[in-house]
């Protein structure tokens, strides 16, 4: 049986290997990219709830931007702390800058992705940015970005950015977390026209409005806790034009600020992304655990088949996460020693997220219970 199941799992990285070494070469650096020669009105919408640590710094790295034909819908989406004052205060040093305040939210939709397409309705924008409160910019990064998309004639880029962290197990379960991104969701396949696989990163989609009220805008995935997933996915799948870049030195954010914040974030989109079923989680934890754990403990198996199927696997596997944290991260490539735990890591992050959307009945993002009725209900066909 171990035989079958490494030979199985040793096809499957070689295949990811390949695919991956093919696909990152099609992924393009942001900051290669060339100044576009028209500045289209940039619509730059940021839902915040609770952002006060964050939100005024993210921002005024937006205003330094060297890209001047901007302006800024700040939306506070029932804040509890001193997110609204300060996106007044923000306000008040630019003119540029709207602030919508809501009170309450209506029935079938989830907080961020109400307050967004709030923002929407206010833009004036030909081009919309949807961003977080806590990513920092360099200041040709607008510029940058908006060149390459009038370039290549786009409907939508998204950009992934430098995910910064400090503790050391972090940095791991990060690295490891954009490892099985890529190989699972295949990011490059955003930049192939045939493909109708798509991709969106919530620290930056940039849209045409004509693209995004064509894709429903907001309230066709206003249930959906990866709400920036799913917009690139729909605009890949109705054929519209997208391109996914990197943007390591001009897009920055530090996801979570410890691996107990990293755990407890997960928990309002792990289930989503396994479709709020049973099967898929274990579906999940088994392969995670065949593929990524397993060989680093069967290698010392006194069978010798057992033994070299282990070590290829192992070489394989070394090959395609250091070739995704060169690409995709900032980080060492040798924390590919300390895989099999970080991998055990994520298999629990799995179990616990989906273990409390069952005890919950739900899931409790920012302060908001959404039940597991009416998430299963608003599932994409």
């Amino acid at each position: 049986m171990l035989v079958i199941l490494l030979t199985l799992t040793l096809l499957i990285w070689i295949a990811a290997t390949i695919d991956a070494w093919i696909g990152f070469r099609k992924l393009d650096s942001l900051e290669n990219a060339k100044k576009g020669d028209r500045e289209p009105l940039l619509s730059v919408i940021v839902a915040a709830r609770n952002e006060e640590e964050h939100i005024a710094q993210s921002i005024r790295s937006q205003l330094a931007q060297t890209y001047k034909n901007t302006e800024w819908i700040l939306v506070n989406d029932r804040s509890e702390d001193g997110t609204g004052k300060m996106m007044e205060d923000l306000k008040s040093l630019d003119p540029r800058i709207k602030v919508i305040h809501i009170e309450s939210l209506p029935e079938g939709w989830l907080g961020k992705n109400h307050a967004l397409f709030k923002g929407f309705q206010l833009a004036s924008g030909s081009l919309i940015l949807f961003t977080d409160a806590d990513v920092m910019y360099h200041p040709e990064a607008f510029s940058k970005a908006v060149g390459y998309f009038e370039e290549h004639s786009l409907d939508h880029l998204t950009a992934a950015p430098n995910l910064s962290a400090k503790p050391f197990w972090l940095k791991a379960f990060v690295a490891f977390f954009l490892f099985g991104f890529s190989y699972y969701k295949r990011p490059w396949l955003a930049n192939n026209p045939r493909s109708k696989t798509g991709v969106g990163i919530g620290a930056f989609n940039m849209i045409t409005v004509s693209a995004y009220e064509k894709v429903g805008t907001h309230e066709y995935i206003k249930m959906r806790p990866d709400d920036d997933l799913q917009l690139g996915m729909i605009v890949k799948r109705l054929g519209l034009k997208q391109r996914m870049v990197t943007a390591m030195t001009l897009i920055e954010v530090e996801w979570y600020e410890s691996l107990r914040d990293a755990l407890g974030g997960l928990e309002k989109n792990t289930f989503a992304g396994l479709h709020y079923r049973l099967s898929m989680v274990l579906f999940s934890v088994f392969g995670v655990f065949v593929s990524q754990v397993m060989p680093f403990f069967t290698v010392f198996s006194g069978n010798q088949t057992v033994a070299i199927l282990s070590g290829v696997n192992l070489v394989f596997l070394a090959f395609l996460y250091m070739m995704v944290t060169r690409n995709m991260t900032r980080f060492s490539p040798w924390l590919f020693l300390v895989l099999p735990f970080t991998a055990l890591l994520f298999i629990f992050s799995i179990l616990r997220a989906s273990w409390l959307t069952f005890k919950r009945g739900g899931i409790i993002w920012r302060g908001t219970k959404y039940t597991l009725a009416e998430l299963r209900k608003n599932t994409l066909r």
